[in-house]
């Protein structure tokens, strides 16, 4: 886990880390959430919509960049104060995925910062992206 402070941070900084989506973390997605819907849970439901594989749940994915701010940028000191989030193209299970961020903004007044996130798969692809407020913990 990365202990960057507000003063170590600037703009243009970058951290980013490669995941997995798996099965038991599907699993476990369904069991918290209680979110069963066949696109997510059923292999011939997400077929006959024109997946190969069943859909990735949306906050499933979105949930890595709690991981990017709480242990990559800024790591330990960090307070998530605001996520915005797009999802250009499907998740599937099995798809590595490689969550990035990049400091775009400062705020000394406050101390946080504006971070864009870009998550993107194996081929390359941008499968969310958005930006994040993150507050910097003394």
């Amino acid at each position: 886990m990365n202990e960057y402070t507000y003063d170590d941070i600037h703009i243009g900084q970058m951290e980013s880390f490669t995941v997995t989506v798996t099965e038991e973390m599907m699993k476990l997605f369904c069991v918290v959430t209680g979110d069963d819907n066949p696109l997510h849970t059923d292999e011939e439901y997400a077929a006959m919509q024109g997946f190969d594989k069943r859909v990735v749940y949306g906050m499933l994915t979105s949930s890595f960049v709690s991981t990017l701010a709480g242990v990559y940028l800024p790591g330990r000191y960090s307070l998530i104060r605001s996520v915005e989030l797009k999802f250009p193209k499907a998740v599937l299970v099995g798809d590595e995925l490689t969550v990035s961020g990049e400091v775009t903004d400062k705020n000394d007044d406050y101390r946080f910062f504006t971070m864009k996130v870009t998550i993107r798969n194996a081929a390359g692809d941008k499968v969310c992206r958005g930006r994040m407020e993150i507050g910097v913990l003394r």
